[in-house]
């Protein structure tokens, strides 16, 4: 009966739990899905820095590959961070092969800013020599497998493998004005802001839920995702249409992101501590 029921009237099923302020898996409506987090330089060997992130069944992995360049003209002091997420076919049956679809371009654009908009990593911490000799940062995202919330998965990987980025030196040889580089001495990256998502679906316009399945952003009248960095600043609020919020609502979503972010903030500080090096 509730097989049928979830097949034939999905919506209706879900609200028989939210009524009684669960969910069909057994989480309360503000309760978060077992986040996993993978943080090793060996995730990726290509990479110049890689992480794995798990929430619930959503897995996604990021790598960031770093490559120099010539600074742009009328950016003469700054690098660059060119962030990719990519949604192949294999990850879920709603997606294609091909080139990058809707879903793909708005989320790699939603990391595009919340990258500018935290100021996670400042692009003039990548120039190396003044309109000459600047990184860019390639972080490209992959979901091998998804179960919605990707915003937050991927927030949370680009984040954990940019702090495992380790750099060469690089110098400039003045006589010869090529480029040396020193595999023998390699710096982390400045990482100025930690920016974690937490996003909600809305339920018949009122009801907020946290972390949603697939299922539940389809069933959704909207979804809202809340970027705030470590001292609690709103770094960013997405709302791709759908339901409006209420002021009251929004603030309840942003309290509860802060919260959120310092078990984010607290896991990654946990996994870096005990692959650092005694």
């Amino acid at each position: 009966f509730f097989f049928l029921s979830r097949t034939v009237e999905p919506l209706e099923y879900y609200r028989r739990f939210l009524k009684e302020n669960c969910r069909p898996d057994g989480r309360e409506l503000g309760e978060f899905r077992t986040t996993t987090y993978l943080f090793s330089s060996g995730s990726i060997t290509t990479a110049d820095g890689s992480a794995l992130v798990k929430l619930g069944n959503t897995t996604v992995i990021c790598g960031v590959k770093a490559e120099l360049a010539a600074p742009a003209v009328d950016s003469a002091n700054k690098g660059y961070i060119v962030p990719n997420i990519e949604l192949p076919s294999l990850c879920a049956e709603r997606f294609r092969s091909g080139p990058p679809g809707e879903e793909a371009q708005a989320a790699s654009q939603f990391i595009a800013d919340v990258i500018e908009n935290s100021q996670m990593i400042v692009k003039e911490d990548l120039c190396i020599a003044n309109g000459k000799l600047a990184w860019v940062l390639y972080c490209d995202i992959i979901c091998l497998d998804y179960d919605g919330n990707l915003l937050d998965a991927s927030v949370f990987a680009l984040l954990a493998a940019l702090k495992n980025v380790q750099l060469p030196l690089v110098t400039i040889n003045e006589e010869t004005g090529l480029s040396e580089v020193n595999l023998k001495q390699k710096n982390p990256l400045t990482i100025r802001k930690h920016p974690v998502a937490t996003s909600f679906a809305i339920f018949d316009d009122t009801l907020l839920i946290v972390d949603p399945t697939a299922e539940e952003e389809d069933l959704a009248t909207g979804t809202v995702t809340i970027v705030t960095d470590e001292e609690g600043r709103l770094c960013s609020v997405h709302k791709p249409g759908g339901s409006p919020l209420t002021g009251a609502k929004l603030q309840d979503c942003i309290t509860r992101a802060i919260t959120r972010h310092k078990e984010v903030k607290k896991l990654i500080d946990k996994v870096i501590k005990s692959i650092t090096p005694k």
